[in-house]
């Protein structure tokens, strides 16, 4: 949410000449779009509020301005919940955003007949162009994720084209988190071994079946691994895979794309061709490494730096405390020389990966983390389709109000997250009282 502020102007107060430079900001202004009269409590009679918009406190030229700042009471600080506009895109209703990359950004979204969350990758046209490779890296992954069907690897539901917006929408069925997000959530940045080797093991079954379909993804690693509502592993984000040829009996490559500390030697030293499959087993050792210990094997102030250490150097060796076993699972993924790692098969039979290791006392397990804090996952498209069918009039609440609700009643500023967790507190509030109008919602 993006909270709008703003302060109280009496009927006789004007704003400012922004011609002359010598004028006085005594609260806090921010952006609103209309005039609206409001009743404040304690007030005897209707005060007018003026709105201005982001490009009118532009025009301000605030900082040729002297500016003297006076305490303002968090009750005179005014904020206006941000109307959620229901957008529908073909038969999917758009919910709130649950992720942003370099290619663009993920949103969830409803299918209005199937009733199910689904996540949408927008991309736009204009952005791909300025990346390099961009276009045919999502077109590979269209064409990829087309024809690959595993639990363990991401669906691709369905793909749309706006030509007139120039936008491209990739559905893909929704996950609750990334490993990546839950590990820098996590103590000491991993996991618990126990969850590591749950987590680990599926990720074996989805190159597995990968490799057996010809296809290495070349970026594995925890920000590609998704997790959906029943914790299950998602292999995803396939712009730089590569299909093999079927009738090769080589695994052969000529590119390498992925993250840089994620690579293997031979890329970082600049092969011009490698082993495919072995790359997938080093960033997937690399990924069991970090998740066991919270640490990378190589380590660079700079990715020039980065490669240049994974290119000469031996990664470092595990801490002690991850044990023998799980030792020498790391180290035999991450021999220097391709043809000495293993192989799939060969990992599977490992003691480590066929024995769960116990939860250890004090150990707990991470579990998946939305960006919205929200543990139980609720739907966002919800307020979508509320504010849709039950228009409500404009709310607004100032900061006591936000301060109250999360339990603060201290005089600090509230952080932009601590202003979207208030709001979205006010919502929750809303949504429960129109509940009661849904018939499905009532209770027997």
């Amino acid at each position: 949410m993006d909270p709008r502020m703003c302060r109280k102007i009496s009927s006789s107060e004007s704003l400012p000449d922004v011609d002359n430079e010598e004028f006085e900001v005594s609260n806090i202004i921010a952006p609103q779009e209309s005039e609206d009269n409001l009743l404040l409590e304690g007030s005897p009679e209707p005060q007018t509020v003026t709105w201005l918009d982001d490009d009118q406190i532009d025009d301000l030229n605030l900082d040729q301005t002297n500016l003297f700042f006076h305490r303002v009471d968090s009750a005179d600080i005014i904020y206006r919940s941000k109307k959620k506009k229901c957008k529908l895109v073909g038969k999917y209703v758009m919910g709130d955003i649950l992720g942003e990359g370099s290619y663009g950004k993920v949103k969830e979204m409803l299918d209005s007949e199937t009733l199910c969350r689904r996540a949408v990758k927008i991309l736009k046209k204009r952005k791909l162009r300025r990346i390099p490779n961009g276009e045919q890296n999502v077109q590979r992954e269209i064409q990829l994720l087309r024809i690959l069907r595993h639990k363990n690897v991401i669906e691709l539901v369905d793909v749309m084209y706006n030509d007139e917006k120039q936008k491209m929408y990739l559905v893909m069925e929704f996950c609750v988190g990334v490993l990546q997000d839950m590990l820098e959530s996590s103590p000491g940045k991993k996991f618990p071994q126990n969850q590591a080797h749950d987590y680990f093991t599926q990720l074996l079954d989805g190159l597995e079946y990968l490799h057996g379909q010809g296809v290495v993804h070349k970026d594995i690693k925890p920000g590609n691994l998704l997790l959906t509502l029943e914790q299950t592993l998602k292999i995803t984000d396939f712009g730089v895979a590569e299909a093999l040829d079927m009738f090769s009996p080589h695994d052969t490559c000529y590119t390498g794309q992925g993250s840089p500390a994620f690579q293997p030697p031979e890329i970082a030293n600049g092969a011009e061709t490698f082993a495919g499959t072995k790359v997938d087993i080093w960033s997937s050792g690399v990924t069991l490494y970090n998740m066991t210990t919270g640490r990378y094997p190589y380590e660079g102030d700079n990715v020039y730096r980065l490669l240049e250490v994974i290119g000469r150097a031996e990664p470092a060796p595990p801490p002690a405390s991850v044990g023998p076993t799980l030792t020498a699972l790391l180290v035999h993924m991450l021999k220097r020389d391709p043809e000495l790692r293993p192989t799939v098969q060969q990992i599977r039979r490992h003691d480590w990966v066929r024995a769960i290791p116990p939860l250890m006392p004090g150990e707990r397990i991470v579990s998946p983390r939305s960006r919205r804090s929200d543990e139980l996952h609720n739907s966002t498209v919800i307020p979508y389709l509320v504010e849709r069918h039950y228009v409500s009039a404009q709310e607004y609440f100032t900061e006591r109000d936000l301060r109250h609700e999360l339990g603060d009643g201290g005089s600090r500023t509230l952080s932009t997250a601590e202003l979207s967790d208030g709001e979205s507190t006010q919502c929750k509030r809303r949504w429960h009282s129109s509940c009661g109008r849904l018939p499905s919602c009532r209770l027997t």
